[in-house]
Formats: C-alpha cells, sequence, structure tokens
C-alpha cells in the first residue's frame, strides 16, 4: 500500500471578477471628477496606520554649517558684515590700493585669473585725488616710506578679474570709513565669501575657496590687539592649537601667519594670514595719522577640515565629493561661550 495526497482547486467567479483586468486606481483625478468616471472606478484601499516615506529635503554641507556658526560667532564678538557680492574686481581695489606693487608675482596670470571680456573697467567711480596719491604712493612712496620706485600704469590697475581675497572688500570699506560724514569711527568688520586663485591643486589647495576675512579699525591698535582677536575666535571655534609665524605681506607690516595642528594628517596646517595694514595703504585713504588697522585672511576649508576631520580637500568641496556625506554629516559642535 501507498499514501498518495491529492489537491484539488476549485475556480469561480468572485465579486471583482471581470473579463479584463483593470488596473486599481490610487487617487482621484481631476479627468475623474470632469467626466464623473469617479463614481464608477475601483480605488485602491488605503492603510491609514502605515508610515509615509522619509521626506527627502535639502541638506547644509559642512561648509555651510561652519560658516553659519563663524558668523555668529563673529557678530556675538562685535563684528558687522561686509557686502561681498561684487566677485569680478578691479586690479586697482584689489591691488593697488592695497600699496601692492604692479610687478608683484600674484599679479602674473600663474597666480590670478583675469577677466578676457570685458578685460577693463573704468576707475571713474573712484576720486581721482585718491588714485593720484596712490600712484605717488607707488612711486615715490609717502608716509614715512620711499616706494617702489617704478612707474606705475592707470591701465594695469583698470584690468578686471576674480577677486583673489576679500580684502578688496576691506579696502572699499576703509576708504569709505575714512571719508564718512562726521570723520572716522573705529569699525570691526568681517566677511565670508569665496576667492579665487591660480592654485596647484593638492589635499589642501583649490583654485576656488571660501576666505573669513576680518579688521578691527581703531588707535592705536598693537599686534598684541591682533592675535589676541585671532586666538578668541579660533578657542569660540574648538581649535585651540595655534602657531604663529612672521611673513611678508606688501600690504602689512608686520606680517603673520596662522597655523592650526591637523591631528589625522598629523602636522601643522597654514589656516590663513593676518597684519597690520601699512600707513602707504591707510594714509591715501584719509584715515588720521593715528588709526591702527589689524585684519586677517583665514581660510574656511582648512578649519573645517580639521573639525570633520577631512584629509582631502576634495572631499570636502568640489565635484568628487560624496553627496551621502553631505547627508550624513554632523552639525559642528563649535564650543562658543559668547552667548552663555
Amino acid at each position: 500500500l501507498k499514501l498518495v495526497s491529492r489537491k484539488h482547486y476549485s475556480v469561480e467567479k468572485g465579486p471583482m471578477w471581470a473579463p479584463e483586468r483593470k488596473k486599481v486606481a490610487t487617487t482621484i483625478t481631476k479627468e475623474m471628477i470632469d467626466t464623473g468616471s469617479w463614481k464608477d472606478e475601483q480605488f485602491k484601499a488605503t492603510n491609514w496606520h502605515s508610515t509615509g516615506l522619509r521626506e527627502q529635503g535639502g541638506y547644509l554641507h559642512p561648509l555651510l554649517l561652519v560658516r553659519m556658526e563663524y558668523r555668529k560667532i563673529l557678530i556675538g564678538m562685535g563684528f558687522e558684515e561686509m557686502p561681498t557680492n561684487k566677485w569680478v574686481e578691479s586690479s586697482f581695489w584689489n591691488f593697488d590700493a592695497l600699496f601692492q606693487p604692479q610687478q608683484h608675482p600674484a599679479r602674473d596670470a600663474h597666480d590670478t585669473f583675469f577677466i578676457k571680456q570685458p578685460a577693463e573697467c573704468s576707475l571713474e567711480s573712484i576720486p581721482k585725488d585718491y588714485v593720484d596719491v596712490v600712484r605717488k604712493t607707488h612711486e615715490v612712496g609717502g608716509f614715512g616710506s620711499i616706494g617702489y620706485r617704478y612707474d606705475w600704469s592707470l591701465q594695469e590697475s583698470k584690468k578686471n578679474l576674480l577677486r583673489t581675497h576679500t580684502t578688496a572688500v576691506s579696502t572699499r570699506m576703509l576708504y569709505l570709513l575714512a571719508n564718512q560724514e562726521g570723520g572716522f569711527q573705529p569699525r570691526k568688520y568681517f566677511s565670508i565669501d569665496r576667492v579665487f586663485r591660480n592654485e596647484h591643486l593638492d589635499a589642501t589647495h583649490l583654485a576656488e575657496f571660501h576666505q573669513v576675512e576680518g579688521l578691527v579699525a581703531d588707535r592705536n591698535l598693537s599686534l598684541g590687539d591682533l592675535i589676541g582677536v585671532i586666538k578668541t575666535f579660533f578657542a569660540e571655534t574648538g581649535i585651540t592649537e595655534l602657531r604663529f609665524k612672521p611673513a611678508y605681506n606688501p600690504y602689512t607690516e608686520p606680517s603673520m601667519e596662522i597655523f592650526g595642528y591637523h591631528p589625522d594628517l598629523g602636522k601643522w596646517t597654514e589656516l590663513g594670514n593676518s597684519g597690520m595694514f601699512r600707513p602707504e595703504m591707510l594714509r591715501p585713504m584719509g584715515l588720521p595719522e593715528d588709526v591702527r588697522v589689524i585684519a586677517w585672511g583665514l581660510s574656511l576649508e582648512r578649519p573645517t577640515m580639521i573639525k570633520y576631520r577631512i584629509k582631502k580637500i576634495k572631499e570636502l568641496f568640489g565635484h568628487k565629493i560624496s553627496l551621502e556625506t553631505t547627508q550624513n554629516s554632523p552639525l559642528p559642535r563649535l564650543d562658543n561661550r559668547l552667548n552663555h
């Protein structure tokens, strides 16, 4: 004997039977309402207890997160934000007004992106007497300086370029500050925006990056004030391992480079530059003799790399950045004590 199992199926017409398969509607449409076909339409049942799809909104890039925190810290320190909507600048405001000679290597095409069309701008909006004082200071000096002893070219100063630093914005603001109604008043300014340089790309350099610019204009300031302000700012961001190295800048004296320690790279990374603006830059604007301006330009990317432990700058900014990294990046925990 052998046990055999047999299964039998019975197929019958159910209440939803139809000779043709019909797709069940998931939602009512305008066409159904206009034609009245919704009355005979079959709709898919809705489960009101199910969880909906996760909302996929926009995510803030780590640079934007750090930028917002830096802005809060600087405003908390009493700084006013400068307008930085001019990416294209004239060579006059970017170089000449800063007492940077026209034969300086930084003004070469190997370091600066010059604009082809329009290649030049008009300097008619700048008072002629100010341009003449800038020219004279370059050629023969003044205010305790012997100048650079060369023939300054007006055509060279008209060349358009992508700004190499937001110090061009600071120069404009200082000129307005010197010539405002009622005379000079102490001010603290800052800006955070993009700058452009013809750099060789590597782990810590890009041709387009963000600069955190700050300046304090007041009477009888010193280098100690500059170091104190920079240390206070970075302490609020949580970066306390800093070094200052003497440096040279055409428009600041004395000048210092600022370095911060990157724990993953295992080395000191340059964060920015700083110094006291020279009299050859300030006095032609009309600022009083006892007014000193301490200033600094810091990279936004490199402190962000230290904060997020990123080794290569291309992983932070550029076309190679992972969207998943942006989506999952945590909020920066900056030890901001100013609001406590």
